[in-house]
């Protein structure tokens, strides 16, 4: 998402300009997002993510319903400015710490806690975003690494289908890491709901194993969300089927941003050399 543009969407929706407070760039990734007075807006990348804005909303009213602590909705509709989805949020209190993996592992809890909402979630479509991703990058990527991933996909596809879980399905965050967790005077609350989903648990778990494993998270900070959440999910034999899914999508995910940022393209080369090798210790590096 590019900044200047998404900072026109703004303007044109009226929440900026005019003598209005300037927006504050809080996260630059899938969507662009910034804190404009009490308000935190999501300003997504095109307009076929509103229905996805639009779930999101929705979600957030029903983890309000259910006692989960969350982010909340300022508006329970999504605009579209401009073919731009965006959703507005209240602006939580300032951190009062860093969120710690124990503060996510004990929300994941509440969210794995739940029933089926009154109303249909999708499955955790991990590997739903590679052809956009690959899309977006366009000529500044490899060919032949847009075809290996490809295929990645499709194989990791078929053998995520036919998992066996070790925990009851149900809904999921769908990115549970802890930077989509703000620790408030209130304590711990999740943000970032775009991903909720109906699927396998594990989804949630195998997010801090790859952590621990590619983006350097201490062992004693991956212990930490093993013991407060109960489970090991490495003790899973779908581990590494998933593990492997959400691999292929991270290099595909970084690749979006390699047009006119050479950061991004060295670390999708970083990635996908490591994948082709067969390689699952070469550090990744977080770009968010």
């Amino acid at each position: 998402m590019d900044e200047a543009l998404a900072r026109n969407v703004l303007a044109a929706a009226g929440l900026t300009g005019g003598g209005r407070r300037e927006a504050e760039l809080l996260a630059l990734g899938e969507n662009a997002v910034f804190a404009v007075g009490d308000l935190v807006v999501k300003v997504g990348r095109e307009a076929s993510l509103l229905e996805r804005a639009e779930r999101e909303l929705v979600v957030a009213d029903w983890f309000a319903t259910a006692g989960v602590p969350a982010v909340r909705a300022a508006e329970p509709k999504p605009r579209l400015v401009g073919g731009h989805p965006l959703t507005l949020w209240h602006r939580l209190p300032d951190a009062v710490r860093p969120a710690r993996p124990e503060d996510l592992a004990v929300l994941l809890r509440a969210v794995h806690a739940l029933p089926e909402p009154p109303f249909a979630l999708p499955a955790r479509d991990l590997l739903g975003g590679v052809e956009r991703w690959l899309r977006l990058a366009g000529d500044a990527i490899d060919p032949a690494d847009a075809a290996y991933l490809r295929a990645r996909r499709d194989a990791h596809a078929d053998r995520v289908a036919a998992l066996t879980p070790h925990l009851p399905p149900g809904p999921v965050h769908g990115d549970a890491l802890p930077r989509n967790v703000h620790v408030g005077p209130d304590g711990p609350v999740l943000v970032d709901l775009e991903t909720v989903s109906a699927d396998l648990r594990e989804h949630d778990l195998v997010v801090m194993a790859l952590a621990h494993d590619r983006y350097g998270v201490p062992a004693g900070e991956y212990e930490a969300f093993v013991a407060a959440y109960g489970w090991d999910v490495r003790d899973w034999a779908g581990c590494a089927v998933l593990r492997g899914a959400r691999e292929t999508a991270g290099c595909a995910w970084v690749a979006q941003h390699a047009p006119g940022n050479a950061a991004a393209g060295a670390e999708f080369r970083r990635r996908v050399a490591s994948l082709r090798a067969g390689d699952q210790r070469t550090r990744w590096h977080s770009f968010q």
